[in-house]
């Protein structure tokens, strides 16, 4: 079965004349002994593919008879220790360990709710949900929902049960109306009906978003966005502003969120490690050429310029070349 993480837009495939137990024992050696061979641990972890580094985790385990997850953490430390022990989860589980961690604790970032939930497909979602409860003991709705409020907390549920058509049917006749119910929400009403604005936005598909976004245009003159920002406020207009720019161009959502974690004083490690290992295999290479077109500059060089180390060694490999 085709993995739904795995696209052709990706900077990581599959490594050719792949051994899991050569890899395995290479590991072993890189962080046995005094010192660990950092070069040998970012060679492999970057330039394998999940599913080939899933089949390294086991091999180390029954080798070693030790967790490979626990010998990183044991060995390594701060953003690169982060970076490689995310680098050998299964997507789902590393979504779902970062939606976790964002609810835990007092307040709740949304931000990365919002990145996740806007941007996954459904079925990415559903495997998200079923890794949280797995982990967790928990579903996923019941966290959300015990961490947010409102209309914000009923259109992250929308998303989070996976309720959004992933199909690539469009209807233009469908759009038109859609685009109707919305300025009808919104715009031509007193105060607004969120929804209208939740149902649409979080049950299309994004081809059928984006022809709801061009008849709109067509009928009212005004950007979707323009209406977003004028009749919702909060989370839930974050929320709804980042699935318009998701059905639009994820890749370009995602180069804006780099380029946001890299300029300025001081880098969003979280944030580069987190879209890096994310967007490895579905579609980095579009990220990267987006990311040009926003920086007039290369994600490459970018990373080159905020990070340092072992850490910037292994995100220029992840990132796969220079644009």
């Amino acid at each position: 079965m085709a993995s739904v993480w795995v696209s052709t837009k990706g900077t990581v495939k599959d490594f050719p004349g792949f051994s899991a137990g050569r890899d395995a024992e290479a590991l072993r050696k890189a962080i046995k002994g005094l010192g660990t061979d950092e070069d040998s641990v970012i060679n492999i972890l970057t330039q394998r593919s999940s599913a080939q580094k899933q089949l390294i985790v086991k091999e180390y385990q029954s080798a070693c008879g030790k967790d490979l997850k626990d010998d990183l953490k044991g060995d390594l430390s701060g953003n690169f220790e982060q970076l490689m022990v995310a680098l050998i989860m299964p997507p789902a589980y590393f979504d779902a360990k970062v939606l976790k961690k964002a609810m835990k604790g007092t307040g709740t970032t949304e931000s990365i709710l919002i990145e996740i939930l806007a941007s996954r497909t459904s079925n990415q979602i559903k495997e998200i949900g079923n890794a949280y409860c797995t982990v967790y003991g928990k579903s996923l709705g019941d966290d959300i929902s015990s961490e947010t409020s409102g209309d914000f907390r009923k259109a992250l549920l929308f998303l989070a049960n996976g309720r959004r058509d992933d199909s690539s049917k469009v209807d233009e006749q469908l759009a038109k109306k859609d685009a109707e119910v919305l300025y009808n929400a919104g715009e031509k009403k007193w105060g607004t009906d969120e929804d209208k604005f939740i149902d649409i936005l979080c049950l299309r598909n994004f081809g059928q978003l984006r022809l709801t976004f061009d008849a709109y245009k067509s009928m009212y003159k005004k950007d979707i966005e323009e209406s977003i920002e004028s009749e919702i406020s909060g989370n839930l207009e974050d929320l709804l502003l980042a699935i318009v720019k998701c059905a639009r161009n994820t890749p370009a959502f995602f180069a804006e969120r780099l380029h946001k974690a890299v300029k300025g004083a001081g880098t969003d490690e979280l944030t580069l490690t987190r879209i890096m290992v994310s967007r490895s295999e579905m579609d980095l290479l579009d990220i990267r050429a987006e990311y040009k077109k926003l920086a007039g500059y290369s994600l490459y060089s970018a990373i080159q310029s905020d990070t340092s180390g072992d850490y910037q060694t292994a995100l220029l490999k992840l990132c796969g070349g220079e644009d």
